[in-house]
């Protein structure tokens, strides 16, 4: 794997929209059905909004109902790292990039086959790159 990216706010806040840095940066969330990727069916990999390491590969993702991204399993298990998350009365387990820290959502274990994970993901802390630009 390589190197940790470690930046200091300022400099995340320089880089991301406002949105971006308060959920990526600030573990935020955003509300259900806006975020601009829970809906999208285009081939592609989806990157860290941060960083640009991958994340998820789009043959991944699923309709889970939930408003989110929703995928089964991220591109490498190196790719995400998990860590429990006791924030807002509850106990769940927070993804997160492996590479910068950012924020990404949380995992259930209410997905498909075959993993049985659901990766409720944050719009605004990824990108798609859609599969016809990998190429370039």
């Amino acid at each position: 794997m390589s190197d940790k990216i470690v930046k200091p706010d300022a400099e995340w806040e320089k880089q991301l929209s406002p949105e971006q840095f308060r959920i990526a940066r600030k573990k935020g969330t955003e509300r259900a059905f806006t975020g601009k990727y829970w809906d999208e069916h285009k081939a592609g990999t989806y990157v860290c909004a941060c960083c640009g390491q991958e994340l998820f590969a789009s043959d991944t993702k699923f309709d889970s109902g939930s408003g989110w991204p929703s995928f089964f399993k991220p591109v490498a298990d190196t790719n995400v790292a998990t860590e429990s998350d006791r924030s807002m009365f509850m106990e769940r387990t927070e993804a997160l990039c492996s590479k910068c820290d950012a924020h990404l959502g949380h995992v259930f274990p209410d997905g498909p086959r075959p993993t049985g994970l659901r990766y409720c993901i944050n719009s605004a802390s990824i990108e798609l790159k859609p599969k016809d630009d990998e190429k370039k």
